[in-house]
């Protein structure tokens, strides 16, 4: 269904800016849209890239936002040529599964481009935590910032820029101050939904601790946090290696990213830093409860084999009179006696008894 409606999308693109044409643009059909910005402000459309790009270098003002969702490296390599891309940084971003990172290159202009990874994450719903759910579902985002565009490359299921992109044409004394300002934003916005999947995955670990200390807990709780443990894991992948590259943006001058976008990237490595703390606790806490859950079954399997030995010792009693007399010599005590049967059925019943009561005493049964 995703496919199908990424085709949808794609052909309703092409047919909008007619990207069929070879005059009008290199871009390929992975372009989900691109849109002119001039002073904050959209510019109406639509636009193909070079047209665009022409538009904003004439004027000298303004940016070009293009987004691409999953593209081959045929389809990138019209848009690398258009911008000047660098070709390892093209690679990257044709190829997923990259590190969070931020790199600068230069280009002919002298401008030079940053290109940032990023990790997006989702939290996947679920009623009830199992050995084999899961919890984090993470993709990539991939940014190119000039002087005068912006290009989001996406890989995965989610992580749509869309509202986001609603957003900032909704504030366009932000959207001003250039590519920089989506570079913010994007990084904000990703860093939030790394915060919204943290605060799910402590619900299940709540859940999870409540499980381990009830008194239905079961040996199957195990699987459960160690499952946790690893979509905790995917979560600190896509968080931890973040926050060098988040603080390089927001202290290191960097073209295109001013001093006056700098505090902006200086919050978002605040709210890196507490996601990142949350998450070591998460999994010191994971830890502890695993141990907890050892020792509990540890103390179950005590419990059991204490109640195994003490009826085996209440047994063992009859087991032995009946041994001694199942023995058939001629000369044994009481052995042609009247009552001497009874007798020792009365004698096997009163240890009995009375070894039962001292093991419920010392609380073995």
């Amino acid at each position: 269904m995703i496919r199908s409606l990424r085709r949808v999308v794609r052909r309703a693109y092409r047919r909008t800016v007619d990207l069929s044409h070879p005059a009008r643009s290199p871009l390929g059909s992975a372009v989900v849209n691109c849109v002119m910005y001039e002073d904050g402000v959209r510019r109406p459309g639509p636009y193909a890239g070079d047209e665009a790009l022409r538009l904003v270098r004439k004027a000298g003002r303004g940016f070009v936002w293009i987004g691409l969702h999953e593209p081959t490296e045929a389809e990138f390599a019209g848009i690398a040529e258009l911008f000047e891309l660098h070709p390892l940084a093209v690679e990257d971003a044709v190829q997923p599964h990259q590190r969070p990172k931020v790199q600068r290159y230069d280009d002919t202009r002298g401008a030079g481009t940053l290109f940032a990874v990023f990790k997006t994450c989702r939290y996947v719903e679920h009623e009830e935590l199992t050995a084999a759910s899961e919890v984090v579902d993470t993709g990539e985002l991939m940014v190119f910032t000039g002087s005068d565009f912006v290009i989001t490359v996406r890989h995965g299921r989610h992580g749509s820029l869309g509202p986001l992109r609603e957003a900032l044409e909704s504030a366009p004394e932000q959207l001003a101050k250039g590519p920089a300002a989506v570079l913010h934003a994007i990084a904000d916005h990703v860093v939030d939904e790394h915060l919204a999947v943290t605060d799910a995955v402590q619900q299940d670990i709540d859940a999870v601790e409540t499980a381990v200390f009830s008194e239905q807990a079961g040996r199957g709780d195990a699987g459960r946090i160690y499952q946790l443990k690893r979509e905790l894991l995917e979560l600190k992948r896509a968080v931890a290696p973040l926050e060098r590259p988040l603080r390089t943006l927001a202290t290191t001058p960097l073209p295109p990213v001013g001093p006056d976008i700098q505090p902006y990237f200086r919050d978002v490595v605040d709210h890196l830093a507490r996601i990142n703390e949350q998450i070591a606790a998460f999994d010191g806490l994971l830890d502890s409860i695993l141990q907890a859950h050892l020792a509990q079954v540890t103390v179950t399997q005590n419990e059991d084999m204490r109640k195994i030995t003490a009826w085996a010792a209440i047994v063992a009693v009859p087991t032995m009179v009946c041994g001694v007399y199942g023995m058939n010599f001629d000369h044994m005590p009481e052995l042609r006696w009247t009552y001497g049967y009874p007798l020792v059925l009365g004698v096997m019943a009163t240890a009995c008894l009375l070894i039962h009561r001292s093991f419920r005493r010392n609380g073995w049964l």
